[in-house]
């Protein structure tokens, strides 16, 4: 298996079907614009591809428990509109997440930031509009197919990206700016604001696939270190990275206040948990038979942005 060749697949279909359903629509120009600028701006699409990769692993494993009557093609098409919707719904947390209120960052990916371009007040249209958008994808899909794990991988979606998910951890970030936390709140935070999404990604490709029981749990599980870990290494680059690499500006979560791993665990202790979790993680995926997660998984171990 080429990982590279494979990520590629995912990637440019992600990009054809993201470019298809932001062409001919009926909005004005200038939100329009915005949306795509962010959406359609490049970036890892490291959670659209977990989700499409999560679904094609379970489909491609013999004790996985899916119904043999179920449709390839079917699962694909469902868990390709939840990928795009998860990218939708990552897109707009990092366009409100740059604006002056939040972290007032000037730069993403090496370019001008959302508000940067458009204004402060179109910035946080542009990511209403996403967030609703990715809300239409996944329930137009789940009426479209017929196809009851759409239900299920909604649900999983809505709750890592709600409240209870990615809003809480941001809502305890903000809350906590400017004074120190313990150990058990900076876990919270970056296990919601951060791993939420990302968890959600893998867990809702596998149900899509057909993965219950056992499967699924297993699943779970490296998916729960897989966001952690994410995070983590987020933290480890803004102290040690270069901002040429990242593509904004590197030192900006001591700059703002920010409680990190780093800050509250200590560099040494941030490296050996890092290598724990993502060993934890690629150890699951190769349990599962996910040869292609466990690739990626160690190709995200070592990345240096």
């Amino acid at each position: 298996m080429d990982l590279a060749h494979k990520k590629d697949v995912y990637v440019k279909t992600l990009e054809e079907r993201l470019t298809a359903l932001l062409k001919n629509k009926n909005y004005p120009p200038v939100i329009y614009d915005a949306i795509s600028y962010s959406l359609l701006g490049g970036g890892k699409r490291m959670r659209p591809v977990l989700l499409l990769a999560a679904c094609e692993a379970v489909a491609d494993d013999d004790e996985s428990g899916i119904s043999p009557e179920l449709s390839e093609t079917l699962r694909f098409n469902c868990a390709l509109d939840f990928a795009c919707a998860i990218e939708m719904i990552h897109t707009y947390s990092l366009i409100h997440d740059d604006l002056p209120a939040i972290d007032n960052d000037d730069t993403r990916r090496g370019r001008p930031t959302n508000h940067k371009v458009f204004g402060e007040a179109m910035a946080i249209l542009a990511g209403d509009a996403l967030l609703n958008m990715s809300y239409e994808l996944m329930i137009d899909a789940c009426i479209r197919h017929q196809y009851l794990n759409c239900l299920p991988a909604l649900v999983e979606i809505a709750r890592s990206a709600g409240i209870n998910g990615m809003i809480g951890g941001q809502v305890m970030d903000v809350h906590t700016e400017g004074t120190t936390v313990d150990e058990e709140t900076l876990l919270y935070i970056h296990e919601h604001k951060t791993a939420a999404l990302i968890k959600a990604s893998i867990v809702a490709g596998a149900i899509i696939g057909g993965a219950g029981g056992r499967y699924l749990k297993t699943f779970r599980q490296a998916a729960n270190h897989m966001g952690l870990a994410f995070q983590i290494k987020d933290d480890i680059l803004d102290v040690t990275g270069d901002s040429s690499t990242l593509g904004k500006p590197v030192g900006s979560d001591a700059r703002n206040n920010k409680n990190t791993y780093v800050s509250v665990f200590g560099l040494e202790q941030a490296r050996r948990d890092y290598q724990y979790m993502w060993d934890s993680c690629i150890q699951h995926f190769n349990e599962l038979g996910a040869e292609f997660l466990a690739a990626y998984a160690k190709d995200l171990r070592d990345r240096v942005r």
